[in-house]
């Protein structure tokens, strides 16, 4: 029997590479069908989406990292909404109070949701942050990333989706 110090490496590594192996098996396949509901009051669906690319951010106000790439994501939302990029921000259980309180400290331009408003946070498993997924244009799974992606990542994932990144 090992002992419980190695045990808990092992479960550690073992969870690790389940992760990294769900998230791998995703790309390509089709998206899970959704529904999610802006705080605006928009809603989308894999229909309502079809034809555009995706780009889904797992987040919450308390993550550095996400607020960290905060800008960039809303970058990528302000100069690729013409291409036909689409982005949500989905903030993954917390109240809607405490993340209308963030969002006037600290404003976004993309579209947010909220937890209690879509099924995505469930689908993908959103629980460590931020975690990011590209759906090319006919809704397939182009990319999934979780953890902080930085712009070379986000590049990467909406190039797989077929976006061209321009300087």
């Amino acid at each position: 029997m090992l002992p419980r110090r190695q045990l808990i490496v092992l479960a550690s590594i073992l969870a690790l590479t389940s992760i990294s192996a769900f998230a791998a098996d995703e790309e390509g396949q089709p998206a899970p069908r959704f529904h999610a509901k802006t705080i605006t009051g928009e809603t989308f669906t894999n229909d309502s989406v079809k034809g555009k690319v995706v780009l889904l951010q797992f987040w919450t106000t308390w993550c550095p990292y996400c607020r960290r790439e905060q800008p960039l994501v809303d970058t990528i939302d302000h100069v690729f909404a013409s291409k036909g990029v689409l982005v949500l921000a989905v903030n993954v259980a917390e109240s809607k109070k405490k993340v209308k309180q963030y969002l006037e400290q600290n404003p976004r331009s993309c579209r947010i949701v909220f937890t209690e408003d879509t099924n995505l946070a469930a689908m993908y498993q959103a629980n460590a942050y931020p975690i990011y997924v590209v759906i090319d244009r006919e809704g397939n799974i182009a990319a999934e990333q979780r953890g902080a992606s930085g712009e070379r990542g986000l590049r990467r994932m909406l190039w797989k989706a077929g976006v061209e990144w321009e300087e």
